[in-house]
Order: structure tokens, then sequence, then C-alpha cells
């Protein structure tokens, strides 16, 4: 927006200042003739002293000292009837050259103005979408850079495009074999006569089946995350608040859970919210201690999960929130370590809407995630 204006503003100056220097010109010299004029011709007009003697009642030299007075005002008023006049056209070719300039800066910048507006919807997530749309009898610069970012815009809507099959591609093809495989393991596992090291070695493979099924999942999920929400709907963030709650295991690993859910509403895809929700509330169980808390509140578009649970530095809380990346713990409340990709599909979940995400380490232990939302109807 600042942009815009100093733009249209220069050319503004730029048209009002010419017109505005060619009548401080124009008036200056009329001055100056004018008055040169006035004092070099005047002495003509004096007239012959024998001859102003006859009048009789005054003398010729105080006929002349009031003809020269006379004429001293006849000056004056022509100067300043110059200067008052002169003034005001000055006025009003500076107001109509700042309105041409304005008219003239606006026509030429609007097709600017439409390039800049179409830029910030696709940025804030309305989809690639969408075109500049253009006069395609215009060949100036202006189209041309329209037309180069339509192109721009074409190259990237079909590129995202392609990821979004090859994720929906890569789905279908890695969960299959997995699928396969756990429905093996289960039946070797399961048929009689199995001995106790089929079983126990059953058991450790399908534990690493599990962890690849969810490795899979967690990577779509962070793939789908980070494409723009182009259909949104009205989500309550307490009531999808609940609905994971109800669903976590907290009481199983005695974690006290507190509620203060307020009425949240946001615009967004209720089934990646309710993942976000999910992740930070799985995140608080699981890195936490046996007899600690998880608290999640909700108000006016924020979210706020804390728990108590193992201490974690300042300089610690930007790395989890990239993919694969896990503080140097092993031990956990559900005693399975986490794959490093909860809170990065969270950021991603969360940019996808338009918000962002913060978190900051509590006092004894434990982590406290703020997520706020911008797309609230």
């Amino acid at each position: 927006m600042i942009g815009r204006w100093s733009v249209r503003g220069r050319l503004t100056a730029w048209y009002g200042g010419m017109f505005a220097l060619a009548g401080a010109v124009l008036l200056g010299l009329t001055y100056v003739l004018v008055r040169q004029s006035l004092e070099g011709g005047g002495t003509q007009f004096v007239p012959d002293l024998a001859a102003l003697r006859k009048l009789g009642t005054q003398s010729a030299e105080e006929l002349l000292e009031a003809f020269r007075q006379a004429k001293a005002r006849y000056r004056d008023e022509v100067l300043d009837s110059l200067l008052t006049r002169g003034a005001l056209a000055l006025v009003c070719v500076g107001l109509i050259a700042v309105a041409v300039g304005w008219l003239v800066a606006r026509r030429a910048l609007d097709p600017v103005h439409r390039i800049t507006e179409t830029a910030r919807r696709i940025a804030a997530g309305q989809g690639l979408h969408e075109r500049i749309p253009r006069d395609e009898a215009a060949r100036d610069e202006v189209a041309e850079l329209a037309a180069t970012f339509n192109a721009m815009l074409d190259r990237l809507d079909r590129s995202f495009d392609g990821q979004r099959r090859f994720v929906a591609d890569a789905s279908h093809e890695m969960r299959t074999p997995l699928a396969v495989k756990r429905a093996l393991i289960e039946v070797s596992i399961t048929r009689p006569g199995a001995s106790a090291d089929a079983r126990r070695l059953g058991a450790e493979l399908l534990e690493v089946n599990a962890r690849h099924e969810r490795l899979i999942e967690g990577l779509l999920a962070l793939a789908d995350a980070e494409t723009e929400v182009v259909e949104r709907s009205p989500a309550d963030l307490a009531e999808i608040a609940r609905h994971v709650l109800r669903q976590s295991g907290a009481g199983a690993v005695d974690v006290e859970v507190l509620r203060d859910l307020e009425p949240a509403t946001v615009a967004g895809d209720p089934v990646l919210l309710e993942r976000l929700v999910r992740n930070l509330v799985d995140n608080a169980v699981r890195h936490n201690h046996a007899g600690g808390w998880l608290k999640v509140a909700s108000r006016d578009g924020v979210l706020v999960v804390a728990n108590t649970g193992p201490e974690i530095q300042p300089y610690e809380v930007e790395g989890l929130f990239r993919p694969f990346r896990r503080l140097d713990r092993t031990r956990t409340t559900t005693g399975e370590r986490g794959l490093g990709l909860g809170l990065s599909i969270v950021r991603a979940i969360t940019a996808a809407h338009g918000g962002t995400v913060t978190a900051s380490p509590r006092a004894g232990g434990g982590l406290e995630v703020v997520v706020r939302f911008g797309g609230v109807p």
C-alpha cells in the first residue's frame, strides 16, 4: 500500500510541479515586462512646464508632482492587480495540474494495482487458479508484466497439481505393501502351532510395521497440510478439542486433563484442524510424566495447549517444529518415541489457515503452545 501510493504521489507531484513551474515562470516574466513598460514609458506623458504654468491656479511643479503621484498610484494598482490575478490563476492552474496528474497516474497504475491485489489474494491462500485480467489488445509494459505473471502462475499451478497427484499415488503404493505385510505377520503368529519365539518376533515386526505406517501417515499429513486450504467452513475449536480429549489416552498414563474451553470459531478445514489439535494433545500426553497435567484452552480464534514434563531449554524450542527433529530424550509417558513430525504438521496446518504458532518452555518443565488463527469468520 505504501509503495503504491508513493509511486502515484511521485507521478502526481511531477505533473503538478511541471505545470506550477511553467505558471510561475510565466507570471514572473509578465511581472518584469509590465514593470519595465510602466517605468520606462511613463516620462513621455509628462506635460510641458510652460503649458502647465498657463493653468494659473497651481504651479507647474505642483501639477507635475501630482501627475507623478497619480502615475505611481496607477502603476502600483496595476502591479497589485497583476499579482492578485496572477496568484489566483497560478492556484487554479496548480489545482488543475494536480487533478490531471492524479487521474493520469491512477489510470497508469491501475493495472499494477490489479497485479498487486491478485498476488495478495494468492499469498493469502485463495488458490493458484486465479489469473490477472488484462486487455489482450494492450502492448505496453504493464500488459507484458501481467502476461509473465500469469505464465508463472500457470507453471506453479501445474507443479502443485503434479505434487498432489504424486502424494496420492505414493500414499496408495506405500500403504498397500505395509497392509499386506501386517496381515501376513498376524496370520503367522496366530496360526496353531506357532512357537513362542515366532510370536515374539512377529510382535516386534508388527511394532516396526506400525511405526512405518505412522511415519507414512505423518509424511502424507505434512504434505497435505502444506497445500493451501481452498474450501473453508466454520469450525469451533472448543468442540474439536472436546472430541479429541475424549479420545486421548491421558487417563491411561495418569495425566490430569484441565479444560478452559470457550467458543472459538475459525474458518478452515475441520479435518486438518482436528489433526492439529490431536497432534498437540498427543504430544502433551506423550512428553509428560506420571501425575502431571495438560491444559487445553480456547478463546476468540486462539488455541493454547500446555503440559508438565521434562525441562526444555529456550534454544531447543525452534528445533521442535522441524521435521524429524526430536529432543535427546528416550523416555516418554507412553513408552514410545515420537516420529518428530507432530509439531511440524501443526505449523504447516496453521500456516495453511493463515495463522501463527508459537511455543515457550514452562518454568519447572513442559511446554506451552499457542496457535492463533487469522481466518476468524
